[in-house]
């Protein structure tokens, strides 16, 4: 009795690994903001806002999370064409995201804010670069699921897929925000 709690209380491989990208993942973002703190005491460091459009990114980076979070519910439920439509939804928002982002980086060198120029400046490239490839990272894994979806002969019906990707997705949502707040107020 108590192996077969046992076993049914353990995590799933790939949900645990998971979790062990994204602490690694957390650990190289700390890098990042930990360099740029220490960085901010340079006589060259110069103070820039940030471009608009990184908050308009945000929105569609929270409204992926609702759709993702849908989409899980819609899987849970078998509702596989309400499914797809969330799964294509989400990965469509990730990709307007990232796209946004790197509108950003244009306005950002249109005022003369290139990744050549200031250290600051340049750790805005690189933060935001690395976030934006976790994303499209996210989107790769979102069609597969994708994919996987549009079979026609599928055979089990585990959510773990769709957690896993939720979960990640949630986690490069959250980053952001954390991101985008970090390089608002330590300017």
């Amino acid at each position: 009795m108590y192996a077969m709690s046992a076993q049914r209380n353990k995590i799933h491989p790939h949900k645990y690994s998971l979790w062990i990208a994204m602490g690694s993942i957390t650990m190289m973002f700390i890098g990042f903001t930990s360099a740029y703190i220490v960085k901010r005491a340079q006589a060259n460091w110069r103070v820039f806002e940030l471009p608009k459009i990184f908050w308009l990114s945000t929105v569609v980076i929270l409204l992926s999370s609702v759709t993702i979070q849908l989409a899980v519910h819609q899987f849970k439920q078998r509702q596989m064409i309400r499914y797809r439509q969330l799964i294509t939804l989400t990965a469509f928002l990730g990709v307007v995201f990232a796209a946004l982002q790197l509108y950003g980086f244009s306005d950002m060198a249109a005022h003369g804010l290139k990744l050549d120029g200031a250290v600051s400046v340049s750790f805005i490239y690189v933060i935001v670069a690395m976030h934006i490839l976790h994303v499209l990272g996210g989107v790769v894994a979102l069609l597969v699921m994708f994919f996987r979806a549009f079979r026609k002969n599928v055979k089990v019906y585990s959510p773990v897929g769709i957690e896993v990707a939720a979960t990640y997705w949630h986690f490069v949502d959250a980053l952001w925000i954390y991101l985008l707040i970090f390089l608002s107020v330590a300017r």
